[in-house]
């Protein structure tokens, strides 16, 4: 196998985006504002905005815009302040991490498990070799092991030249919660790290996310996962410079001087983490509602088994009482539920990790869910490891994919919203997450609406008068210049559009788990797929092709048939449609993207470059 991204072993993590008093207050101040407008403009609508004349077409619009504010509140609660959690000095032994201080004093122990199915065994041995040179100020135990549900002696033999730990198992249940289940049945370290195949640990992870562990109650410590590999992309001057000469680069950099830096093809998947880590789960951290998202991950094993046997226990007491509940000799209940008990703990899976497809935010709820006791996430704000990103299209919906249905499974099967011992702050956060894979429901509409119009001269409102201006334009110019500042720092155009242009991919997990499917766990391949990915932009190709033929439809009744009464409703929706349009495209050429031409590298070659960093 020839690794492409031997050409980027050089590359290092951004720092974390530094935190601004000055910028976030006036990031809260601009948001009440936008939050007064928007409710405001969401009364207008409902009260004094309907087309009357045809509500099949503006009820359903003003729902969704209804819809959308209820998720701009969550979105502004979860963004309101960065609060990161107070780091505190790597502990010397394992008592300084306990809740009796001083009764152990041995050296903490730590298992990284790297997790692999059928990943190429010289991609495993980097990000072994990379474990294997973790450092630590005081003494401690590191044990390495590989998780191979592939069952491959070639991934034994690795393992065992590079000394470390190899753990198969016999069947394949609950795929990665069962392969680390099965990890934890032959291990004993006191602290888990869990990494994937491709996830290379820095130096410094522990040294960096152990001290947070001096807190009996922090269950777990997630840093950002970081994707080396991304496409830097072209920068705008060097290709119109290819194509115009001197001139071309003049111009480019003249664009550049107004705009700043513009790269041509840059994370052409929208890959690139730090808008969900720097800013969505950083920002969770002041309501204990950071989020485990599997690798890079640490764990207080005694956290895990702790929440897992209390969960073991409640699910075996619920199914006891459904059955239980209707006989009504006292006995004879006593005796069946003692009875029913016995087989029901045979039979229920004992699971440390969900056996689910996104089992690492639902093991996060069971924990911040756990009724006896308060257990604390902490969202590590430095990169401390690197990973591969999907290097083409089909590799990238499977993975969104799958955290999309993933989250919604959960929502529809154990909601943890109405149950618990969540903080209000806790549910607001997950209802936030649960609620961003709905929004497929309404962004259909807004997607729809604008053609609707556009084709049939219908308005969903019952003008587009100056009232609809007033009400309208200082609430969107409030929101984005509040969320300007919410993001300051981080890239959030491409978060924005692509919220609206994964509508498709959302839409069906939806449609796959309200139907009742199982969402099934591929594994996300770690080298690109071959082939012409178009017909996985079906939807967005067709957007953008029935908006431009709306628009010269309606451009053709408008300046052609004299109906010049339309203009501002014209107007109006070819902004919408043609703002559609902007965010379909980068999804479209993402289905058309390829690498650059890289020469061949032999692994051997790949590890010599990644060892002499």
């Amino acid at each position: 196998m020839d690794f492409y991204f031997r050409q980027f072993e050089h590359r290092r993590p951004p720092p974390p985006l530094p935190h601004s008093p000055a910028i976030e207050l006036t990031w809260q101040f601009l948001v009440v504002v936008a939050l007064i407008l928007g409710a405001n403009y969401i009364r207008w609508r409902w009260m004094e905005s309907l087309n009357f004349d045809a509500l099949w077409f503006a009820i359903p619009l003003v729902v969704a815009e209804t819809l959308a504010y209820i998720g701009l509140i969550l979105f502004a609660i979860n963004l309101w302040t960065v609060r990161d959690y107070p780091r505190r000095p790597p502990p010397r032994e394992i008592g300084e991490c306990a809740d009796n201080p001083g009764d152990e004093h041995r050296r903490i122990a730590v298992d990284i498990f790297l997790t692999t199915y059928n990943e190429e065994e010289e991609l495993v041995r980097m990000s072994i070799r990379d474990a294997k040179v973790v450092r630590y100020p005081h003494p401690i135990d590191i044990r390495i092991h590989v998780l191979d549900d592939g069952k491959r002696p070639a991934m034994r033999q690795v393992a065992e030249e590079e000394g470390v730990n190899y753990i198969t198992r016999a069947s394949n249940i609950g795929f990665k919660a069962g392969n680390l289940r099965n990890a934890m049945e032959h291990t004993s370290g006191d602290f888990i790290v869990i990494c994937d195949a491709d996830t290379r640990l820095f130096p410094t992870f522990l040294e960096h996310t152990l001290g947070y562990f001096r807190d009996v109650d922090v269950a777990w410590v997630q840093t950002p996962q970081w994707f080396y590999d991304i496409p830097e992309g072209e920068r705008l001057p060097e290709i119109l410079g290819k194509r115009g000469g001197r001139a071309g680069r003049l111009l480019g950099k003249c664009v550049e001087r107004v705009v700043g830096p513009v790269r041509i093809g840059e994370d052409p998947f929208v890959s690139d983490a730090q808008m969900f880590y720097d800013i969505i789960m950083r920002r969770r951290n002041w309501a204990n509602a950071s989020f485990c998202c599997g690798a890079g991950s640490i764990h207080r094993r005694e956290a895990v088994m702790q929440a897992a046997l209390r969960a073991f226990a409640l699910t075996v007491d619920r199914e006891v009482q459904r059955y239980a509940s209707d006989i009504q000799d006292a006995a004879l209940r006593q005796d069946f539920s003692d009875e029913m008990r016995r087989q029901m703990i045979l039979e229920t899976e004992f699971t440390p990790y969900k056996f689910h497809v996104s089992e690492d935010i639902y093991t996060s709820i069971v924990l911040h869910n756990d009724e006896a006791r308060r257990w604390k996430s902490v969202l590590h704000p430095e990169v401390e490891s690197k990973m591969l990103s999907p290097q083409d299209l089909l590799s990238w919906v499977i993975q969104r994919f799958k955290y999309a249905g993933g989250t919604l499974d959960i929502c529809f099967r154990d909601n943890p919203l109405f149950r618990g011992r969540m903080s209000w702050a806790q549910r607001a956060m997950y209802l936030s997450t649960f609620w961003s894979y709905f929004g497929c429901l309404w962004n259909v509409v807004f997607i729809a609406a604008p053609i609707i119009y556009l084709f049939t001269g219908i308005p969903p409102l019952s003008a587009y008068s100056t009232s609809f201006y007033l009400h309208s334009i200082p609430f969107l110019l409030t929101t984005e210049l509040a969320f300007m500042f919410g993001m300051w720092g981080a890239r959030s155009w491409e978060g924005k559009s692509s919220y609206l242009s994964f509508f498709s991919i959302n839409f069906r997990a939806l449609w796959t788990v309200l139907k009742g499917e199982k969402i099934k766990f591929p594994v996300t391949p770690k080298e690109r797929q071959e082939g012409n990915f178009l017909a996985l932009v079906i939807p967005q190709m067709a957007v953008v092709a029935l908006t431009i033929a709306g628009i010269v439809y309606g451009s053709y009744v408008v300046f052609a048939l004299g109906q010049t009464q339309e203009l501002q409703s014209w107007i109006v929706n070819t902004a919408w449609g043609l703002n559609n349009i902007l965010v379909m495209l980068p999804m479209i050429r993402a289905a058309q993207w390829t690498p650059p031409e890289e020469s061949g590298v032999s692994p051997a070659v790949a590890l010599e470059a990644a060892g002499a960093r």
